[in-house]
């Protein structure tokens, strides 16, 4: 039993690497087949509803899996700064580019169907992102009572952080080398930006307050 169980689920791993290596600059999620997918997996069509009921719930698979990963390299990079000092900002933004090297697909389909044309497609992502924003949104509130500077509304500074950080991360999907750490040094620029921002406006009201 344990060996048909591993074997399902080098299966369907299988079937997810089949369905993210069709995915490019080019071709989204939407224009593939069931019968593509199962014949890049290796498998017959018909085996593929063993692993999955539809096309489109191996796509939210693969969208759960790109939130997920990114989530665990960002608690990661937490601890690197938690352990070794330095920008958490800077850590942060070198974490995110590396996600984007090793997961560039992943990143791809969560971008697509973030605008696209399916409901379910557009409240997964929108999910994965809440997560996302809900641990950023935490993390500031705590660096900022640390550091005894207060901000100014950490949720939607988080939510425009990550919103600042998906739409330079498609910019940086098919950039070059070079154009990348441009993208890596503008990112931390406006990261920063809105932090001293949030800062500032929270002084601001804490005097007028007074």
């Amino acid at each position: 039993m344990a060996t048909r169980a591993e074997q399902k689920l080098k299966t369907r791993r299988a079937l997810m690497d089949a369905a993210l290596s069709q995915l490019s600059a080019d071709r989204g999620f939407g224009s593939l087949s069931l019968r593509e997918v199962a014949r890049e997996a290796g498998i017959a069509p018909t085996s593929f509803y063993r692993h999955f009921a539809e096309l489109d719930e191996l796509g939210l698979a693969l969208v759960d899996e790109g939130g997920v990963a990114l989530r665990q390299l960002m608690r990661q990079a937490r601890k690197r700064i938690a352990r070794d000092g330095g920008s958490a900002i800077a850590t942060s933004v070198e974490t995110f580019m590396e996600y984007l090297g090793n997961n560039a697909n992943l990143f791809r389909l969560m971008l697509r169907e973030r605008t696209g044309v399916s409901t379910t497609f557009r409240t997964a992502v929108k999910a994965e992102i809440d997560h996302f924003v809900t641990e950023l949104a935490d993390d500031l509130r705590r660096i900022a009572e640390a550091q005894s500077k207060p901000l100014s509304e950490s949720r939607l500074v988080a939510e425009a952080m990550v919103t600042l950080v998906f739409n330079q991360g498609a910019e940086a999907l098919d950039a070059t080398p070079r154009e990348r750490e441009e993208l890596k040094v503008k990112l931390k620029t406006e990261l920063r930006m809105i932090l001293v921002g949030s800062q500032t406006l929270a002084k601001y009201r804490a005097r007028s307050e007074r």
